[in-house]
């Protein structure tokens, strides 16, 4: 009889994305331990009872039994803490300082690459496995390329951007190679139960949707002025983090012209509207930015670049500099959000990312190699980690 390929923890949520990736991984041959993190508990006495948040005890329920069809093990490991502090108290101070962060990304790079994978060496793991749609793949030489998903529907890479190669070596992505009907069908066949489960929408943490409500629960709004771009104040407001760069909706000002906000000056106390033509720039500077092989290019790569999670991709030049990255579109883009995520691809290939820290004004940008745009063949190379 074949050894087994190795021991994995998989973290399942009880949807059918994780419960088939730890069917797929038991077909393989693994031993497959399946992890439930109960990651928040909602401690609101009025919270509706079937809120669907994460880490319910229906969810649970579907986890162990999903493990039970594939004769794995199941446990359940308590990460509130960890969570409250990698996740929601990261989420308000964000907010706070006039920033639009994308949860996921804090969720996926503390807790379920960080925490868990500690735990699951803690258990003689050889590695972890999660239902993201986004694939791994190991070259000759050992490095590990993340790449996008086969169904571009559900590809999840963009939250993935801050995988390092020690991370990666352990991760399997068994998913990433099907789209989500054939998913779907793979749970009904092996008879899991979850095959026509609802994909969750909200933020785990705020299922109802309404983020201003959850900062209203944990901070006292902070109210200042509406002021234009030129800095006439036109109204007041009842705090900065209840407004985001591109939001037209809801500003509490009239005005014969649509008006959006433009930025956020939250020492200022200040929301700064303006016209629509005022959101586009040339270029954003970016902070905390891991490249996923492991060492950033030598100089400027010719890239598609992606704002926001549910954005299209545009041409770029992305220029490493010190703890960051500049990048210059071909285009202007519209309503660069401090905080949310720039994520850089070659193709299908993940080559980094970072946290928007600003828009760029200038609209000068790096010469390309030879002077003109680069297909992937002839990127220059990056360095292996």
């Amino acid at each position: 009889m074949p050894a087994s390929p190795g021991r994995v923890v998989v973290a399942m949520s009880g949807g059918v994305d994780s419960s088939v990736a730890a069917l797929l991984l038991a077909r393989q041959g693994y031993e497959v331990i399946g992890v439930t993190l109960r990651l928040y508990a909602e401690e609101r006495s009025d919270a509706a009872p079937l809120s669907r948040g994460c880490c319910t005890l229906e969810d649970i329920d579907d986890a162990r039994r999903v493990c039970a069809a594939i004769g794995a093990r199941h446990y359940v490991i308590n990460a509130e803490r960890e969570f409250r502090a990698a996740v929601i108290d990261h989420f308000l101070a964000e907010y706070e300082r006039g920033r639009t962060p994308h949860p996921c990304i804090a969720c996926n790079d503390m807790i379920k690459f960080s925490f868990l994978l500690d735990r699951a060496l803690a258990m003689d793991a050889d590695a972890i496995a999660t239902g993201h749609y986004a694939r791994a793949r190991r070259d000759d030489d050992g490095t590990v390329r993340l790449l996008k998903a086969v169904d571009p529907a559900k590809d999840q890479s963009y939250v993935l951007f801050g995988l390092r190669q020690d991370q990666l070596r352990r991760l399997l992505l068994p998913v990433g190679d099907y789209a989500k009907p054939e998913l779907r069908e793979l749970a009904r066949e092996a008879g899991l139960g979850v095959a026509d489960k609802a994909d969750s929408q909200d933020i785990c943490f705020i299922p109802a949707g309404d983020y201003r409500q959850f900062l209203t629960l944990h901070r006292e709004p902070v109210p200042g002025d509406i002021v234009d771009t030129d800095g006439a104040v036109l109204g007041a407001h009842q705090g900065v983090d209840r407004y985001t760069v591109g939001q037209r909706r809801g500003i509490g000002v009239a005005s014969a012209e649509p008006l959006y906000v433009v930025r956020l000056e939250p020492e200022a106390r200040r929301v700064v509207v303006g016209p629509e033509s005022a959101l586009y720039a040339p270029g954003l500077a970016a902070e905390g930015v891991n490249w996923v092989r492991g060492a950033p290019p030598d100089g400027p790569v010719d890239a598609t670049v992606k704002i926001r999670y549910r954005a299209a991709e545009s041409p770029a030049v992305v220029e490493p500099a010190e703890r960051g990255a500049n990048v210059w579109f071909a285009e202007p883009q519209r309503a660069v959000t401090p905080g949310q995520a720039a994520v850089f691809y070659a193709g299908d290939e993940l080559l980094g990312g970072g946290f928007i820290a600003g828009p760029l004004t200038s609209s000068v940008r790096p010469e390309l190699v030879e002077g003109e745009r680069m297909d992937a063949s002839s990127r220059p190379a990056l360095t292996p980690a």
